[in-house]
């Protein structure tokens, strides 16, 4: 069969376009057809503040730039693209018949648009891409394919965990404290992947030690705290490692509520900067993914519109410098002495440019450096907008990932436990020296928060 013959149409839903700006060139071989309606939706987007808004204007400029380098080709007749996709601009003139489900909906125009292209090209299969369920559904319903985006999907069924069991002998236990240890035969692993060893002793903790490239060798921040903070369980003390190392320029942690990821983020994030002066400043930044309205509607400066967003930070400060473990610094105890304000304390250092509360509206054009950046709530970000953060990144900067990639703890409709931003650059990034991931798998917050993980 020649590859004429098997080409197919595409026509793309508006929320794949926000999802990847640059989805039309993942076609090869087929023609890509973006409705009118898709464009109108865009032009109605990109006015708007926040995540919609910025991801609306993304894939506006991206078709422009795309047809200003075509030469401005007539878009309804076909822009010839690399890899043999021809990409075109649609108008519906369907009739009635195109409608079973009304025309008050934009929704039904696209799919009035691939019924009507299946018509009128029965020769190649039509298929309807978007990331809406139940437009999908509808489409089935038509007698029209319809599929999700799945370019940047996750294809494991499990997310890199960033650790691994090991069984290995006495001599290597021994070798990984005077040298590191070398990996058993026909075992493979990644660059800062963690090996948990059972012991010889029964009974005894398991010993963790980090592949580092070439060998296993001890922790080094095992027996370190951080603004009066210890690790409490295994996996902790593996991201707090990934943490303090100055050498790991990217960390993903992901984990259920209450497994810790903020506070060890946050408390190393204050140790670094406060304390050690390793880095200038904190950055803080969280996507504002409402489930009504976003941070458009919400009136003040920046700062105000996130301050509903950032509960989070504030609740991890606030625990750092209310708990009384390991409050041997001065300045800690003193400041609890005198009534601790976390507000307060936030907005001292804000206004001193030590810490930054950003959104992702704010991010383009800018280079973050010497800084550590922490991103909460990752897994509600496109892998487009993970890209651009990551692409923020300038000399002597620390980027920290944090997240739970479940689809209840998503609220981005663009998004799903195997396509947002987290998974995305924990498994694109996980092969590199420089990198590090753990998954967070016990909840410490307290026994009813345990509980309510396992059951609800």
């Amino acid at each position: 069969m020649s590859r004429q013959e098997n080409r197919k149409n595409y026509v793309l839903d508006t929320n794949v376009l926000m999802h990847d700006p640059w989805c039309f060139r993942n076609f090869d071989g087929n023609d890509v057809y973006i409705p009118v309606t898709v464009l109108e939706e865009l032009d109605h987007l990109k006015s708007r503040e926040g995540l919609a808004g910025y991801q609306a204007r993304e894939a506006v400029r991206t078709l422009h730039r795309t047809i200003d380098g075509c030469g401005r080709q007539c878009v309804s007749g076909g822009i010839a693209l690399e890899n043999g996709i021809m990409l075109r601009v649609t108008y519906s003139d369907a009739d009635e018949t195109h409608f079973p489900f009304g025309q008050d909906k934009n929704d039904n125009h696209i799919l009035a648009c691939a019924m009507q292209l299946k018509e009128t090209s029965p020769q190649m299969e039509t298929i309807l891409v978007s990331k809406d369920v139940c437009l999908r559904i509808k489409a089935e319903i038509c007698g029209i394919t319809s599929q999700d985006y799945e370019t940047d999907k996750l294809k494991a069924d499990e997310l890199y965990s960033g650790q691994r069991p090991l069984s290995i002998s006495e001599r290597s236990i021994g070798s990984i404290y005077t040298g590191g240890a070398k990996l058993p035969k026909n075992t493979e692993m990644l660059p800062n992947e963690f090996a948990v060893i059972k012991p010889l002793v029964k009974n005894a903790d398991p010993i963790i030690a980090r592949f580092d490239g070439s060998r296993l060798v001890p922790l080094r921040y095992e027996n370190h705290s951080a603004w009066g903070l210890r690790p409490i369980n295994a996996e902790q003390v593996m991201a707090f490692e990934l943490l303090m190392d100055p050498a790991v320029s990217f960390v993903s942690i992901t984990g259920g509520a209450g497994s810790g990821k903020t506070v060890l983020a946050t408390a190393v994030a204050l140790e670094k900067v406060l304390e050690q002066r390793e880095y200038r400043k904190i950055v803080f930044v969280r996507p504002t993914v409402p489930a009504g309205n976003d941070i458009g509607y919400l009136p003040g400066t920046e700062e105000e519109k996130l301050r509903p967003w950032m509960g989070s930070f504030y609740d991890a400060i606030d625990f750092l410098m209310s708990s009384d473990k390991d409050a041997g610094r001065a300045k800690r105890a003193k400041r609890i002495e005198e009534g601790f304000q976390v507000e307060q304390f936030i907005d001292d250092f804000r206004r001193r440019g030590i810490f930054e509360i950003k959104s992702f509206t704010y991010m383009r054009g800018r280079t973050i450096t010497d800084a550590i950046v922490i991103v909460d709530e990752a897994q509600e970000i496109t892998p487009h907008l993970a890209k651009l953060m990551l692409t923020r990144a300038g000399k002597n900067s620390k980027f920290i990932f944090l997240g739970d990639p479940s689809d209840n703890q998503i609220d981005n409709v663009l998004v799903d436990s195997k396509s947002n931003g987290l998974v995305y650059v924990v498994e694109r990034m996980k092969n590199h020296a420089i990198t590090g991931h753990v998954t967070l798998r016990q909840v410490e917050r307290s026994g009813l928060a345990s509980l309510a993980e396992k059951n609800l």
